[in-house]
């Protein structure tokens, strides 16, 4: 059955964002915050009540046809029924520890940070081991929970990757990070893909681990952003002048024109990064 969510509070803000050429004023593009405190929390499964995960939308809208991000809260010790999705979805471990597997699988508890896809069809359970938080996205809706007996195999298969096996790029491995310039060494921004072809102009879905002290920007040419904090807190420049907006884990924020968006990291930040083609990554 669809997950029940009443539209989230959310801020829209006019973000400026750099100009090409050098010595010009800054354009204007349209920004979309949601912070955690703005969520409005349901339950994933109605009929289950309190006994459910509860969901909060952060992009889009799950219980419509569509491209959506949400996040789901789970309860300690909670597990899931064995059941099926109608839609292939993908999560990223926010807080605590969550296993997502066939029913009888042996446990694999995945620590904030890491990662797993969902194939449509495919029985499995979902469980959190602690109080636990996962952001889940889907490329199309309704997203619907139905039972084991309507499984179907449709082609994909699952994917679990814990935090400590993620493979990280910096400057010297790829070219959507600019090497910093500075003669002294530096804990350098490095890079994961999760999912999609880096190389075309389709959605893509990375993540950013930023080392603490960081400031930058993160500049796109893409009519889609979409980017989630999953550790940290982000300081997210909103204009021209010095005043920014803080980001706790897991907030959102995203556009859908071209822009490029400052932001600073005191302590070390982890953020899931969804675009349609290249974004750069500079110091």
């Amino acid at each position: 059955m669809p997950i029940h969510c009443r539209p989230r509070l959310h801020t829209l803000l006019t973000f400026g964002f750099l100009l090409v050429a050098p010595g010009l004023s800054w354009a204007q593009t349209t920004t979309e915050i949601v912070l955690p405190s703005e969520i409005q929390w349901q339950f994933l499964n109605p009929a289950r009540g309190d006994a459910a995960p509860s969901a909060g939308t952060l992009w889009g809208d799950q219980t419509q046809d569509g491209e959506s991000g949400f996040l789901v809260k789970f309860k300690d010790g909670f597990s899931s029924p064995p059941h099926i999705h109608n839609i292939t979805y993908r999560g990223i471990v926010i807080a605590g520890k969550l296993h997502n597997d066939d029913p009888q699988a042996e446990p694999m508890w995945m620590p904030a940070g890491s990662w797993w896809v969902q194939p449509a069809g495919e029985v499995h359970i979902t469980a959190a081991q602690t109080p636990s938080v996962g952001y889940v996205e889907i490329q199309s809706g309704p997203y619907l929970v139905k039972a084991p007996e309507q499984a179907f195999d449709n082609g994909e298969r699952p994917i679990n990757v814990d935090a400590t096996n993620i493979v990280w790029l910096d400057a010297a491995d790829t070219t959507w990070i600019e090497e910093e310039d500075s003669s002294e060494p530096t804990a350098t921004a490095r890079l994961t893909f999760l999912w999609g072809n880096p190389d075309g102009e389709q959605a893509v879905g990375t993540m950013l681990k930023l080392p603490a002290g960081f400031e930058g920007q993160l500049q796109t040419n893409s009519p889609s952003l979409r980017v989630v904090v999953i550790e940290g807190l982000l300081s997210l420049q909103l204009d021209e002048s010095e005043k920014a907006k803080a980001l706790p884990t897991g907030s959102y924020f995203g556009s859908s024109a071209p822009s490029t968006h400052h932001f600073y990291c005191d302590a070390e930040c982890l953020l899931y990064v969804r675009t349609k083609g290249k974004f750069t990554l500079k110091p």
